[in-house]
């Protein structure tokens, strides 16, 4: 249940031991702020203990390794797919801080693991923009776990305005509690009713529901060893796509991964003539917080594996994920967390009972998507170039596909048991054939409408060909292990 964040940055031009002296000074910083403070105690009852800043020893955190000769992504890959393959010892605080120099291309990597329990994919993103700085000039920066969710903010940027403290004040007074209490039943029967929606559907064929999904390579039992592939693009690319046909960026992100998917399983004869469906996890967190911990529901998409058009495809998943956002329920705080701990119930009861992989899987992939940062970051003058997502794996769910974006690029990290998908690189790859794909359908599409005259107003109505997605130009993985 581990989750991480690979970081890669460009060694500054006139400090070429930049990492070896940030390592050393980082191995004298011993001020830790939550999460990075919190131990585990299972007896007897499950429990968070926070310990001191003398209780915690530093060197079994923070790592600095080197990677061989030529280090390259695939070098970087392999080292990264090892280290996340490694569970935690639950004896201390639940993460770990890798420094990793020796990357070609004068660049480093820090790699930073933590378990899930403390940071979902939104508080980790909220967690960065607080550990790095928007000002190349800063300097003598302080470490994750000195910065955590509650020490000092380094972005160097304005903080957002916070609640009037009368407005705050409000929602505790008599008059809002009752209204709150009168409102109860109305919340309970909305919450029965969407869960009813997304556990057996409605008689609307576009809805994904949990446990409809058809058991692929990714469904089965899962072991230790992992495997990590990367592949990015600018964002602008999916922003024009999206566009072209009505959709959001998400739905181009489904778009491309369910024909990715729907290749790699096609050329291993493992393709169901069912669409796989995906879990989307849904960030619920508020814009102000505490960032420990989870504040995400879900809903089901269907990946429209079965259609091999791009464009048709995208029709699909938008009209499913449409019908998903429309079954979450309008409440927020324990209302919200009632709802998603009720949808996930068989799912989580699966996992206790250690079962999970044996059935039919409630969804075949996880895909999430978390917008990072919109400008440059820095850390200590060192800029950061890119970052992956690195994700968990739990039996039933051999795959997850998460991206992030920053700086104008999207950025998506595959995370794959190493055992039950042979050669995960390929389904990287594919993601990048497959934008190609779209594109040129879009395209081709256009060109069409516009020889008819523009009779559909430039609107992506008409049928067109299936896209021949072997056909696609080809783009490399950037990272692989």
């Amino acid at each position: 249940m581990q989750v991480a964040m690979l970081a890669t940055f460009s060694v500054p031009e006139d400090r070429p031991e930049f990492v070896g002296e940030l390592y050393a000074r980082w191995r004298d910083v011993h001020q830790f702020q939550p999460p990075f403070n919190y131990l585990l105690r299972a007896t007897p009852v499950p429990s968070w203990q926070e310990l001191g800043d003398d209780e915690i020893d530093l060197d079994y955190h923070l790592r600095h390794s080197a990677l061989p000769r030529p280090g390259s992504q695939r070098e970087l890959g392999v080292l990264v797919s090892r280290l996340h393959s490694a569970k935690m010892d639950r004896r201390y605080p639940l993460w770990e801080c890798h420094l990793i120099e020796g990357l070609e291309g004068g660049q480093w990597s820090m790699y930073m693991k933590v378990h899930h329990s403390q940071i979902d994919g939104v508080g980790g993103v909220r967690l960065l923009k607080r550990i790095l700085s928007a000002d190349p000039e800063a300097r003598e920066m302080l470490p994750p776990w000195a910065v955590g969710t509650r020490g000092p903010d380094q972005s160097g940027l304005p903080d957002r305005p916070k609640v009037p403290e009368q407005r705050a004040a409000e929602r505790h007074d008599g008059p809002s509690l009752l209204r709150l209490a009168g409102e109860g039943v109305e919340v309970a029967s909305s919450l029965g009713r969407t869960y009813a929606e997304s556990l057996v559907g409605t008689n609307e064929s576009a809805r994904a529901v949990p446990f409809r999904a058809p058991k692929t390579l990714f469904n089965g039992r899962i072991h230790t060893p992992r495997r990590f592939a990367t592949q990015h693009y600018p964002i602008d690319r999916l922003r024009k796509a999206a566009n072209a046909t009505g959709g959001s960026l998400n739905d181009v992100f489904l778009t491309v991964c369910g024909g990715a998917l729907r290749r790699y399983l096609d050329e291993l004869d493992a393709l169901p003539p069912e669409p796989l469906i995906a879990n989307v996890p849904v960030s619920v967190r508020a814009e102000e917080g505490d960032g420990v911990g989870n504040a995400i529901t879900f809903l089901y998409s269907t990946l429209g594996t079965d259609i091999a058009d791009p464009v048709e495809r995208m029709r699909a998943i938008k009209a499913s994920t449409r019908l998903g956002k429309q079954r979450l329920p309008h409440v927020g705080g324990l209302a919200m967390d009632a709802y998603t701990a009720v949808l996930m119930a068989p799912f989580l009861s699966q996992a206790i009972l250690g079962i999970g992989g044996r059935g039919r899987p409630a969804s075949n992939v996880v895909i999430s998507n978390v917008p990072g940062p919109a400008e440059t970051r820095y850390l200590d003058g060192s800029r950061l170039e890119e970052i992956y997502p690195v994700s968990l794996l739990f039996n039933g769910q051999a795959l997850n596909i998460t991206a992030v974006s920053y700086d104008g690029q999207f950025n998506i990290g595959f995370t794959g048991c190493r055992d039950s998908i042979p050669s995960l690189q390929r389904i990287a790859v594919y993601a990048g054939e497959e934008l190609d794909a779209l594109e040129a359908a879009i395209e081709r599409r256009s060109a069409r409408s516009a020889r008819r005259g523009r009779s559909t107003g430039g609107r992506l109505d008409d049928p067109v060909e299936p896209v021949a997605a072997k056909d696609a130009p080809v783009s490399a993985t950037r990272t692989s292990g």
